[in-house]
């Protein structure tokens, strides 16, 4: 009986959102019955966990800005704030445990570990080994795609071939074919208005999962808005406008939710085409080739064949994981081979470079004329809404500071990178100006946009219309080929950087209500007295 009520509740929690979120917050505060709390346990209740949890995150974060922006009691700001923890806790176990319960899930069915003589030829002479792969793969006529995991180009060319010709239902193909803004203002549209059901197709998905950001940011944008308008009006007024907060919260909280699920949705997809590389006829298709690349670089490459295989055999005779394949040994082997100590690898695994530790750590300006304007600018991006700040500095006391909507903070950075470029060209007609920023996003940027003189160059950084038109106004300007943007490694105690930061968290912290205009104007002054008006100029590395 206790199995089928169970089945019952499972169901019940994967058909109905609601009900699986009031059961997960029951959980969470402790009053959850125990058969609710045994059928929040089963695996296939993981995922939708973290959706609902998504969602809770959004909402509760929502309760707390209302409380903040409509003066409720302390007590009820502690328990609110109290609430928000602990479901941003939940949420970060939750997900913990999905990702236990997928390694899990794929730790059953993964492959074998690859022959040691392969992981290290393939480690110590990666171009080499990597060119006899490509070599194999055309030959057979498959994707040389990455060789470094075949496997990820080969699931993909082996879904495709699978999956063509079938015919795709017409709102899929719609979906498929639009422009990119065309699809998040689909997503937008599912939030707001309608859940789309063909979203999860796994001709769209892949898609789904690439832009579920953009529409979230556009979400948190809508907060901002909406927390901007609270902000312009006494408290007293602000009942209508606080419930329009209110609904852009539950909108970006359905926007979160779906995000979530597109992730799942997606890393189901790609754990369903790793298994067709894993397992079955394709997985043996892959064997061979691996094996006939091996033999292909024996061939091409005889003595460092020799010395990959007299390694293995001596390191074989007493290594402690050799019944296990010596899965983890090949980095160190490599490293013999080369002469050199174990590099870093990523989470794939892979090979990653060293990277010297003052490699372009400063911002060279000795080849710059003794007439050039040199400013750091920085920005601080808000957690809950698009809100953001941004600051400057330059030489001689020369500050800046305001607020703006960013959807991340590489665009926030762009956004005091432009604004200090335009204050500093009206400033000096004729002088060089020169804008560091620590962000190597925003660098690129704005470096790609000048080069271009197109602003839709720096598009897909650019989100919101206010960062949009500030680059447009920059690119426009009659002296733009003035402007030089290079990156400084940030917070290394610079005078300039470190004004520029504290300015762009004052006007973040004004902008969201968070200190009063009275106490701003004197943080401000505090800021711009600690710089000095006689800061002098920058030493020749920033």
């Amino acid at each position: 009986m206790k199995t089928t009520e169970h089945t019952e509740l499972i169901r019940r929690f994967a058909d109905d959102f609601t009900a699986l979120q009031e059961a997960v917050l029951s959980q969470m505060n402790g009053v959850c019955a125990p058969e609710t709390a045994a059928a929040l346990e089963q695996a296939s209740l993981v995922g939708p966990v973290t959706v609902v949890l998504a969602h809770a995150d959004v909402l509760a974060r929502g309760a707390v800005r209302r409380a903040e922006l409509s003066v409720q009691p302390p007590e009820r700001l502690r328990q609110l704030r109290a609430h928000a923890r602990r479901v941003r806790r939940a949420r970060s176990q939750a997900e913990t445990r999905y990702k236990e319960e997928r390694a899990r899930r794929l730790g059953r069915r993964s492959r074998p570990v690859d022959p040691l003589e392969w992981r290290v030829a393939r480690t110590a002479f990666t171009s080499a080994f990597h060119e006899t792969l490509r070599q194999e793969l055309r030959d057979r006529g498959l994707p040389d795609g990455t060789p470094q995991a075949p496997e990820s180009d080969l699931a993909q060319w082996a879904w495709d071939r699978r999956t063509a010709g079938g015919e795709l239902p017409a709102p899929v193909r719609a979906l498929r074919d639009c422009d990119d803004d065309a699809f998040v203002e689909a997503l937008l549209r599912d939030a707001r208005e309608e859940e789309n059901p063909y979203l999860p197709h796994d001709a769209v998905v892949e898609r789904w999962n690439r832009h579920a950001r953009a529409a979230q940011a556009w979400g948190r944008y809508a907060i901002g808005r909406a927390e901007r308008d609270v902000l312009a009006c006494p408290i007293s007024a602000r009942r209508t406008r606080l419930d329009a907060l209110d609904d852009a919260y539950q909108d970006t909280a359905i926007l979160a939710a779906r995000s979530r699920e597109a992730l799942l949705r997606v890393t189901d997809l790609h754990d369903r085409m790793r298994a067709d590389v894993t397992t079955g006829p394709f997985a043996e298709l892959l064997g061979q080739c691996r094996a006939a690349a091996l033999a292909r670089f024996a061939a091409a490459e005889p003595a460092a064949w020799r010395g990959v295989c007299e390694l293995v055999a001596r390191h074989r005779v007493d290594c402690p994981e050799q019944t296990d394949g010596c899965p983890h040994c090949h980095h160190a082997l490599a490293a013999v081979l080369a002469d050199a100590p174990p590099a870093d690898t990523d989470d794939d695994g892979e090979h990653s470079a060293a990277v010297p530790a003052d490699a372009d750590r400063y911002a060279l300006l000795t080849d710059l004329p003794d007439t050039a304007v040199v400013a750091v600018a920085d920005a601080a991006a808000g957690d809950e809404s698009a809100l953001s700040g941004y600051g400057w500095a330059a030489e001689y006391g020369t500050t800046g500071h305001g607020d703006s909507f960013a959807s991340s903070s590489g665009e926030a950075e762009v956004i005091g990178v432009c604004a200090a470029a335009l204050s500093l060209l009206e400033r000096h007609e004729h002088a060089p100006v020169v804008v560091l920023c620590d962000s190597t996003e925003a660098v690129g940027v704005v470096e790609a946009v000048l080069r271009s003189g197109d602003p839709a160059a720096g598009h897909r950084t650019l989100l919101f219309p206010e960062s949009r038109q500030l680059m447009d106004s920059l690119v426009r300007h009659r002296h733009r080929h003035r402007v030089q943007v290079r990156w400084l490694k940030g917070h290394i105690g610079h005078d300039l950087n470190e004004t520029a930061d504290a300015l762009a968290r004052l006007a973040l912290r004004r902008a969201t209500g968070r200190i009063p205009p009275s106490a701003a104007r004197r943080e401000e002054t505090r800021i711009v007295r600690s710089l000095g008006s006689g800061a002098g100029r920058l030493p020749a590395a920033a």
